[in-house]
Order: structure tokens, then C-alpha cells, then sequence
């Protein structure tokens, strides 16, 4: 049988609580789905399968029992970031530089490659490809910048140099 880990006693991630607008709209209907469809859904399977009678070789019993804690478990979880999350809405001071929902273009001279992507939070990074955390190394070096700076991201494959290009936002 497993043991639960206390919370307190986990090591602390340290991820910014900010998510967009639109990230916090698809945490709240993840949440609607998982409590209003699919819960209600898997446990009337386990409980039609328990109706069959030994459980012990049931196996609709055991994978929806299974199911039912996963749900439950990121039910938990969506509750306690819709709770702590704080949604940081797009505004007009943010035009011309780099903050949290920005859509920022970026160049590497040196090796010729080009990028664009999104700087979030990262529950929004799940399927998600041109998304990136606000927490990563090339989000915290383009913060507060604007467009034809140059900044030095800092990784551990070493320091690359890129110039923005072009910062736009959702509104």
C-alpha cells in the first residue's frame, strides 16, 4: 500500500501563479467537464460493476476505481489553482514590452534561427507548442524589454544572444 507524502514535507516548485485569461477559462471548464461529465459517467460504471459482485477479478471494477481517484486527484488540483492562481489581464502599459501573455519574436544572428512564442504560465504549456514559462530562462531574460534589444539568455549549454523582434499581445 502506498503512503501519502504530506504537502509540507514536498520540496517547494518555484512556479509564478499567474495564468492568462484564457488558460483560467480552460482550467475552469476542465474542472466543469471532469466534475459534471466524466465523474458522474465512471462512477456509474463502478458502481454497475460492483453490482456484478466479486470485485476481486472484476476488472471494469478496478480500472474505474482507478479512473474515479485520477479525476478526483485533478479535481483537487484544478480546485487549488483556480483558488491560487491570479489571472493577470492584458493592459495598455504593457504595449512595447515584454510582460506575462506577450507574444514576443525573437533572432539568433549567430546561428540564424528564429522563434516565436508565448510567455505563460506553466499550467498552459500542456499542449500548447509555441508556449513558453514565464519561469524558463528566456522568459525572465526578455521581461520588461522591448522591441531591438538584445538580451543574453543564460542556459546550460552556455549564452545565446537574441534581438526581438516584434512583441504583441491578445487583447
Amino acid at each position: 500500500m502506498r503512503r501519502k507524502i504530506p504537502e509540507s514535507t514536498l520540496p517547494k516548485l518555484n512556479r509564478s501563479q499567474m495564468i492568462t485569461p484564457e488558460g483560467f477559462e480552460k482550467l475552469k471548464e476542465e474542472h466543469d467537464h471532469l466534475w459534471r461529465v466524466e465523474r458522474p459517467d465512471v462512477t456509474a460504471k463502478v458502481a454497475w460493476a460492483a453490482s456484478l459482485g466479486d470485485r476481486s477479478e472484476n476488472a471494469d471494477y478496478h480500472y474505474n476505481k482507478k479512473r474515479l481517484r485520477e479525476i478526483d486527484s485533478r479535481l483537487r488540483y484544478l480546485r487549488k489553482c483556480i483558488d491560487d492562481f491570479k489571472v493577470i489581464e492584458y493592459h495598455p502599459n504593457h504595449e512595447g514590452k515584454v510582460n506575462f501573455g506577450a507574444w514576443v519574436e525573437i533572432r539568433n544572428e549567430k546561428k540564424g534561427i528564429q522563434n516565436r512564442f508565448r510567455i505563460v504560465g506553466y499550467e498552459e504549456l500542456i499542449g500548447n507548442k509555441n508556449y513558453i514559462s514565464m519561469d524558463s530562462p528566456m522568459a525572465k531574460s526578455l521581461m520588461h524589454k522591448t522591441v531591438g534589444d538584445e538580451v543574453v539568455v543564460t542556459t546550460k549549454l552556455g549564452d545565446f544572444v537574441w534581438k526581438i523582434l516584434k512583441i504583441e499581445y491578445d487583447k
